[in-house]
């Protein structure tokens, strides 16, 4: 009978202690500081297909190596300027995953 008489006192006791440790902080505690997620502007950058060279091809849109890059300005000298990004597709190698990977890329002018 007398350990649960002291049972229940240590009980009561720990759980006054944890509750009055998580009250409030002590005066001069410092308090942790968080940091803010930092989101960047992100300048996205566009790519005349009308204009760009096979390097500038290359190397601004996913996907498009020296080959792709090469039948795109390949396919702009034989037929003329594009009218349509989606006229990308008529290009060989370029299929519909590259063309919607870099269409926020690509402008026509």
């Amino acid at each position: 009978m007398r350990t649960a008489f002291l049972s229940s006192i240590f009980f009561a006791l720990m759980v006054g202690v944890s509750s009055v440790a998580h009250a409030a902080p002590a005066a001069g505690a410092v308090e942790p500081v968080v940091a803010a997620p930092v989101v960047l502007d992100a300048k996205v950058v566009t790519i005349n297909i009308n204009t760009a060279d096979e390097a500038t091809l290359q190397r601004e849109l996913s996907g498009v190596g020296a080959v792709k890059a090469k039948a795109i300005v390949a396919y702009r000298e034989a037929n003329g300027d594009f009218t349509s990004v989606d006229e990308l597709l008529e290009v060989k190698g370029i299929g519909k995953v590259i063309l919607e990977r870099n269409r926020d890329k690509i402008v026509i002018s």
